[in-house]
């Protein structure tokens, strides 16, 4: 649901926050809600100005239970070092807001009714976001480390797989906490969005991985350079298994090699992608150096 427009970016409630402001109005502690709301978009208005710092484009903001997703280009999965900065920029929005507060504290402006839950829920954000799981900040942290290693699909996978690990422990936490009065639904509600997430983030691999080589391959015809890196195949390999060892930045030179491990040709990144597209993921390499073969 569209709520405001910061700039030129659109705001939107998901629903499931909605339903967790529902919770808090039915408890009696709606303030305490709307403290979560204006924090949770604290922590996304971080991301979205780091964002336009680092020149990375950003379309729109969603609020969720857990924090909020402001919607960057996808091209960012493919540039580490600024995914992560854009990634941190959240967490450490909450930080500083917790310093912040037990300064003001010190000149005796506190609330002793609202100011422990500001710092808890600020606290909450910062450490529950650095999560090294998708689609929380720290799983896009840890997507970025791992894509310089063993490129930004495998490693989307990696990190959505752990956000649906993370989160049925939450849910199954949560449903314990709930059953013995030590914590209520949201716990439940949040960790559910985030499994749905995870999963949501796992059906976007294709599209990543699409999206990064065309980005690749535009990089290297503007800049006319890019490092690069070798890579050694059977001729009988299928293109899928040499596509998962892509990594962003660098330009992949493949030496194929036959069965008595003797020099057959080399394939640059660019014939292997085109072949992709024309003959599809189970195409064998040596076929692209012998394609009577």
């Amino acid at each position: 649901m569209k709520v405001g427009r910061f700039q030129d970016i659109e705001i939107h409630f998901n629903l499931l926050f909605l339903l967790l402001l529902g919770l808090y109005f039915v408890a009696g502690v709606l303030e305490k809600g709307l403290i979560i709301f204006a924090l949770v978009l604290f922590h996304e208005l971080a991301h979205t100005l780091v964002a336009r710092i680092m020149e990375v484009r950003v379309s729109d903001i969603e609020l969720l239970p857990f924090g909020g997703v402001a919607r960057v280009g996808y091209e960012i999965s493919a540039e580490p070092h600024r995914e992560i900065a854009v990634a941190l920029a959240g967490p450490v929005s909450n930080l500083l807001l917790i310093g912040m507060a037990l300064g003001l504290k010190n000149y005796g402006l506190w609330s002793e009714e609202y100011g422990p839950f500001f710092v808890q829920t600020n606290l909450l954000l910062a450490t529950f976001n650095l999560l090294p799981a998708l689609p929380l900040d720290g799983g896009r942290i840890l997507r970025s480390l791992l894509a310089i290693h063993i490129g930004v699909s495998r490693a989307t996978l990696v990190a959505a797989r752990m956000g649906q690990v993370i989160a049925v422990a939450v849910a199954c936490l949560g449903v314990i906490g709930f059953a013995n009065r030590l914590s209520g639904l949201d716990v439940v509600i949040i960790a559910l969005f985030v499994f749905y997430s995870a999963s949501k983030e796992k059906g976007l691999v294709p599209y990543l991985f699409v999206q990064h080589l065309a980005q690749k391959k535009e990089e290297l015809s503007r800049n006319g350079v890019l490092p690069a890196e070798q890579l050694v195949a059977k001729e009988d390999v299928p293109i899928k298994e040499i596509v998962k060892l892509f990594v962003p930045q660098k330009y992949h030179l493949i030496l194929l090699l036959n069965d008595k491990m003797e020099y057959l040709g080399q394939l640059s990144e660019a014939q292997v992608v085109d072949a992709l597209f024309a003959y599809g993921m189970n195409y064998p390499l040596g076929k692209l150096i012998h394609p009577t073969k």
